[in-house]
């Protein structure tokens, strides 16, 4: 499920399946998600694994004018459209007592990154919205599985200013994501060396970290956001 139509159709087609479903969907559009899960259910049944992955980055900045609606996009994709697309799923997984719902969040919601307001906010709400949804679905039989990843090769990251440290490929991060996803993880920052960039980055008192971000390089601001 995504946006492009040529891409998906190029995807199905190099799977080889005459009957590879997709949908081409705009995850803010909410009826749409709905419409799109009830038929993947009719069709096939209730999924093994529903991954959103769905997200826009651009830089923004409080008191712009013109980067009040990209904030709101940021946040309506990046964390709203996750819920949108877990939420037709919900019943019918806790109905087979089983299943995984996985989110893809980033350690650019471990702190705040300036120049990066709408991002950084969406992911770490992405992050304590998993976490609140981990504990509901306990008792249920559906796992909910976080994945923080660092830096990936992708269009999102492609506009980015500054160095990457670890970037991995994105057929690299996907690997990992599926083991992480396998072993049952609740949670998971790919790659592991990033992890410990991230836990040391939390562990940092405010008047450490504030000097040593304040002349950070900062994501580029967008006439639209890039998609990942």
């Amino acid at each position: 499920m995504a946006r492009r139509v040529d891409v998906l159709a190029g995807l199905a087609a190099e799977l080889g399946e005459a009957n590879t479903p997709w949908w081409a969907v705009d995850v803010t559009d909410r009826a749409a998600l709905a419409t799109a899960a009830a038929e993947f259910v009719e069709r096939f049944g209730v999924p093994d694994v529903v991954i959103a992955n769905a997200g826009i980055s651009a830089g923004t900045i409080t008191g712009e004018p013109d980067d009040a609606a990209q904030f709101d996009r940021i946040v309506r994709t990046n964390l709203i459209a996750m819920f949108d697309t877990f939420a037709p799923f919900v019943a019918a997984m806790k109905a087979a007592r089983g299943g995984s719902l996985v989110g893809i969040a980033s350690v650019a919601g471990i702190r705040g990154l300036p120049g990066a307001g709408g991002y950084s906010a969406s992911k770490a709400a992405v992050v304590n919205y998993l976490e609140s949804l981990r504990v509901e679905l306990r008792a249920s039989g559906v796992r909910v599985v976080t994945i923080s990843p660092g830096y990936v090769r992708t269009p999102l990251t492609a506009r980015n200013r500054y160095r990457m440290p670890f970037l991995l490929d994105a057929d690299d991060f996907a690997a990992r994501a599926v083991r992480a996803i396998d072993a049952g993880r609740s949670y998971a920052v790919i790659p592991w060396q990033m992890a410990l960039v991230a836990r040391a980055l939390r562990l940092l008192p405010n008047a450490i970290f504030d000097r040593l971000f304040a002349r950070a390089p900062r994501k580029a601001r967008a006439a639209a956001p890039t998609p990942r």
